[in-house]
């Protein structure tokens, strides 16, 4: 593409802006953008991991506390499924806006018209549409970054962005509330959330200095219609690639845990059985993700070398199904020790990262559409935000937190048998990273950019 600016305004053509200076491997023209994911996403995440025990709390099962985060994960995977165009198409600043002002209306209809009323279904109506916004916000900052960072610098530029979305959504996030509840209680602390979203949404309109990427010209054949209809393609390679089928499979079951300890955990530890406070388990939840930025880049590194699918194979899905089990049986045989909960944390956060790999599996399995590949892949992340608590709802009310521990854990040891069918050359010399970044900038400047799973550390 032609380096050249445009204005969103001006109907020109969807060309790649010039490029911004680069400095530790962030495009510098966005540094306030990555700061507002950060905050954004300490807003957004803030009530994961204490949610479920809250709606417990005040009076629902936890059939209905499941069910939130199922519709949540449902919309979120739309919203996800569609940022990307939708940036390309009106431009990514106003898409940003759009997703923080639709998340502060439905987070304050969500707490006053349904929590506070106790009235479950606009709680679900509200909380669901809820789902729609933080795509919208982060993927459209995604999609800026790609038009103002030079190839061989989009891995780091991406790097970075992961890095605050973990710092925002896992670490702060799950250790503010650990201070805030006992001191203000499970409300306030829901209605603070808002502070940071708006803080997160006003910097990035405000402080990026920056012209956004042009909207496309849409009498050149880039309409959104047009660009839907790349997406659907992407479907295709389901049907026509069995390797890219079977990748998928295995991409849904890998953050299957992720999504879904999120309803079960927080009433288990917080129970008698488990024997920990609210403020100790969100520590141990904080915990998982404080190691995350390390562990990422360390599998990074070793799943060059020994291979990718042989590292998401035994440390991945057969670690992970070990670390799920421990992940509910050391606390439950040690109620209420703080040393070993921490272990089983960090056991799970060591094995669920060493599948950063599959972001790069996608690409390679289908080397001349790697856009559509990787919109399968995105898909995957998608789909594994929605199944993961629809499986831990479906399970909890008649098998309880065993039930749903032991109904992943067997998932994760398929997933293992799965990667033994998947047809896959590694290139040597290639790293996962680079060649996940270079193929979902392909995916976005081909209007493909879809789910990238989105509250993952799988990338």
């Amino acid at each position: 593409m032609n380096a050249m600016n445009g204005s969103a305004g001006n109907g020109g053509a969807s060309m790649k802006p010039s490029a911004s200076p680069i400095i530790w491997g962030m495009p510098v023209v966005l540094f306030w953008g990555y700061v507002a994911v950060a905050l954004y996403m300490t807003g957004d995440g803030i009530e994961v991991a204490f949610l479920s025990k809250y709606v417990t709390g005040i009076g629902f099962s936890a059939r209905q506390a499941g069910l939130l985060f199922t519709v949540y994960g449902a919309t979120a995977a739309v919203a996800s499924w569609l940022s990307g165009v939708l940036a390309e198409v009106y431009g990514p600043r106003r898409i940003m806006a759009i997703g923080t002002l639709w998340w502060v209306a439905c987070h304050v209809a969500f707490l006053s018209g349904g929590v506070m009323r106790h009235d479950f279904v606009l709680m679900l109506v509200f909380y669901g549409l809820r789902g729609f916004a933080y795509p919208l916000f982060f993927y459209a900052f995604f999609f800026w970054i790609v038009q103002r960072t030079p190839d061989h610098r989009l891995a780091s530029a991406i790097g970075w962005v992961w890095s605050m979305f973990t710092i925002g959504y896992g670490i702060i996030a799950s250790f503010l509330p650990s201070f805030t509840i006992p001191a203000i209680g499970f409300l306030p602390t829901l209605w603070m959330s808002l502070a940071w979203v708006v803080c997160g949404g006003l910097l990035a309109f405000f402080a990026i200095r920056d012209d956004a990427p042009a909207a496309i010209d849409r009498n050149k054949g880039r309409s959104l219609r047009h660009q839907l209809t790349e997406i659907s393609r992407g479907l295709t390679l389901i049907a026509h690639n069995r390797d890219i089928a079977l990748a998928l499979l295995i991409r849904i079951i890998c953050n299957l845990s992720l999504f879904g300890f999120p309803v079960v955990m927080p009433l288990f530890y917080t129970s008698a059985e488990g024997g920990f406070t609210m403020p100790q388990w969100l520590r141990i939840y904080g915990i998982f993700f404080v190691v995350q930025p390390f562990t990422n880049v360390m599998w990074g590194i070793v799943g060059d070398r020994i291979g990718w699918l042989r590292q998401m194979r035994w440390v991945g899905f057969v670690g992970c199904g070990i670390a799920t089990l421990a992940f509910y049986y050391l606390p439950r045989a040690a109620p209420g020790n703080m040393a070993v909960a921490i272990v089983a944390a960090l056991l799970f956060a060591l094995t669920i990262t060493s599948f950063v790999p599959m972001g790069a599996i996608f690409p390679m399995l289908a080397p001349e559409h790697k856009g559509a590949a990787v919109s399968v892949q995105n898909l995957g992340g998608g789909l594994a935000n929605f199944a993961g608590p629809a499986l831990a709802t479906m399970l909890v009310s008649g098998y309880g937190t065993q039930g749903v521990v032991i109904a992943f854990a067997a998932l994760y040891f398929l997933g293992a048998v799965l990667t033994g069918f998947i047809r896959l050359v590694q290139p040597r010399g290639a790293h996962a990273v680079d060649v996940a970044s270079s193929a979902k900038a392909q995916a976005v400047r081909e209007g493909m950019e879809t789910t990238l799973a989105s509250h993952t550390p799988a990338r």
